[in-house]
């Protein structure tokens, strides 16, 4: 598969019945990359026909192909995709005319693209408050259906309108097989894709629903359309059952970007554990956590890996044995209740139990100065109360730097049980000259900020330094560092693990000032990174089973973070 996508050639796809408002701009912003587009009409009336038409630029790499009777999403992008291929393209950017799409997204999308050129990346939606109840509930059945249908969890939401096709697979997909051309499309090709083999990369994308947004969805027909499809491939999945469970069994798990996996879990699950934990208690809600623990250790292969692996080196450091299946278990399911700690505190502060601060002595001597801190914090222990420990100490506003599409789908969570939690939530993906000036004005102002030290930004650009961890070197973010020299304001760190029936937030100065000397610069970074190193290896020996990183931390990164 790998010599057929060599060449990265890359246009857009976008198909259209009756939406144009949004399309300008969209193909603006692709006009602005250099991406050429196909805009598939399909057989919108006269109004919205005209204002597609009036987009046709040839010479600015802009297609109009215009259908006179209307053939459904599918059709429109059959007819957009077989045009790429015909043009030399190698891949078709998949983009819904209706303006749905966070296009602040596209790079990242596009840079897993490009590392996993033998790919299918899709987004994985994070909606808000906008989406239609009854669309979110039917989406929820079509996941749990395709779960089913490939004997994985690895597609995580089949119906996202925004991927990257890798046009060989896809076509072929589409010349051998039977493939839906309405709603149907989008799930049904992805399966089939899965099942040839074709690798799955998905990435968190905010969706929203504008204001007097028009669907195309027919509810009669879209939906039967998406009955017949579940049952075609239901039946698909038994006659090719002894291939794919062999595959599951043979297949080496791949290897991922954090925020590929992303966080598994849903807001329904959420809900029922926190009203289990409401009516029975804390016990019985860990009792009702156990069998979903077991059943995501058995689904997830990567995951379950990265915790024998991280295991496996702080057991041969302390002079263990090697960790068994059931401390993998109790790892995860340490991580399960540590996300319970941090919802039913946002929820319930007063049940999470008594948080001790250890060394506050070390931030006290930053209170009383006008400007404010950086606190590098990391996936070991929980963060959260940790953040909340601090705000109470300093009095100050504390705000979370996060990777942006991360940060979202966080929030939506978090929001649902206690709706102001996000507020002092910072989304980033890359800090650019404005969002330096925003953080220091906000320093300036003796507020704190917040930013993880433990792991590598999606668009990291290289910007990382090896150091030594657990006993092998493993990259480490330089954005901490390079944060604190832009902003000249003093570090620390801050560890929060769960002791006994409470928390200890450990306090604890890092520099007074980060110094990045221009011809010793690398030598400076290398420095800090491997100054954090050794702390943050110091309490994962404390408490191992508090580390959340559930992935090949050791893993070098590529250029672009993927």
């Amino acid at each position: 598969m790998r010599e057929i996508v060599d060449r990265f050639r890359l246009c857009a796809v976008i198909p259209s019945r009756n939406h144009y408002q949004a399309l300008g701009g969209i193909v603006g912003v692709l006009a602005a990359r250099g991406i050429p587009v196909f805009i598939v009409d399909d057989g919108s009336e006269a109004a919205a026909a005209q204002a597609i038409s009036a987009l046709h630029d040839p010479a600015g790499g802009i297609e109009t192909i215009r259908l006179p009777q209307n053939r459904g999403k599918g059709g429109a992008l059959v007819v957009a995709m077989k045009a790429a291929a015909v043009a030399d393209y190698t891949h078709a950017l998949q983009i819904d005319a209706d303006g749905q799409h966070d296009l602040q997204s596209l790079d990242a999308l596009l840079a897993a693209a490009q590392a996993r050129p033998e790919a299918l990346v899709s987004g994985v939606p994070v909606y808000d408050r906008s989406i239609p109840r009854g669309r979110a509930i039917g989406r929820w059945l079509t996941h749990v259906w395709v779960w089913i249908e490939t004997l994985s969890l690895k597609i995580k939401d089949s119906m996202c309108g925004f991927r990257v096709y890798p046009l060989a697979a896809a076509l072929t997909v589409l010349r051998e097989e039977h493939v839906g051309r309405y709603m149907d499309f989008d799930t049904e090709i992805m399966v089939r894709m899965h099942w040839r083999g074709t690798p799955v990369v998905q990435l968190p994308v905010r969706v929203t629903y504008p204001p007097g947004n028009t669907s195309n969805f027919r509810l009669l027909q879209d939906n039967w359309l998406i009955t017949r499809m579940h049952t075609r491939l239901f039946f698909g999945m038994l006659r090719r059952l002894p291939s794919l469970l062999g595959r599951r069994l043979l297949t080496k798990a791949e290897v991922s970007h954090w925020a590929a996996l992303g966080e598994r879990g849903t807001y329904w699950g959420l809900q029922f554990l926190l009203a289990v934990y409401r009516l029975c208690g804390r016990r019985a809600c860990l009792l009702a956590m156990r069998p979903v623990v077991l059943y995501f250790v058995l689904a997830g292969a990567e995951q379950r890996k990265a915790s024998h692996d991280f295991l496996a080196r702080v057991r041969a450091l302390q002079g263990k044995p090697a960790p068994s299946w059931r401390d993998g278990f109790r790892h995860h399911y340490d991580f399960a209740t540590k996300a319970l700690d941090t919802f039913v505190g946002w929820a319930h502060p007063k049940d999470i139990g008594p948080v001790e601060i250890v060394g506050g002595e070390a931030a006290s001597l930053h209170l009383g100065g006008r400007r404010g801190a950086l606190l590098i914090v990391s996936h070991l222990g929980n963060a959260e109360i940790a953040r909340a420990a601090l705000a109470r100490l300093v009095g100050r506003p504390v705000h979370v730097l996060m990777h942006t599409v991360q940060a979202r789908r966080y929030n939506a969570i978090l929001r649902s049980v206690a709706p102001d939690a996000g507020a002092d939530v910072i989304e980033v993906t890359d800090i650019g000259v404005d969002t330096a000036i925003a953080l220091s004005e906000r320093i300036d102002r003796g507020e704190w900020l917040v930013i993880a030290g433990d792991r590598i930004p999606v668009m990291s650009h290289g910007r990382v330094s090896e150091a030594m961890f657990l006993g092998q070197s493993a990259p480490f973010s330089q954005g901490p560092y390079i944060l604190a020299a832009l902003l000249g304001c003093p570090v620390l760190t801050l560890f929060c693990l769960r002791e006994g029936e409470g928390h200890r937030a450990y306090f604890e100065g890092f520099a007074d000032e980060v110094v990045l000397p221009r011809k010793s610069r690398a030598e400076a970074l290398a420095g800090y990174a491997s100054l954090y190193a050794q702390r943050l290896e110091r309490y994962c020996l404390q408490q191992p089973m508090q580390w959340y990183n559930f992935y090949d931390f050791w893993a070098a990164p590529s250029s672009d973070g993927q």
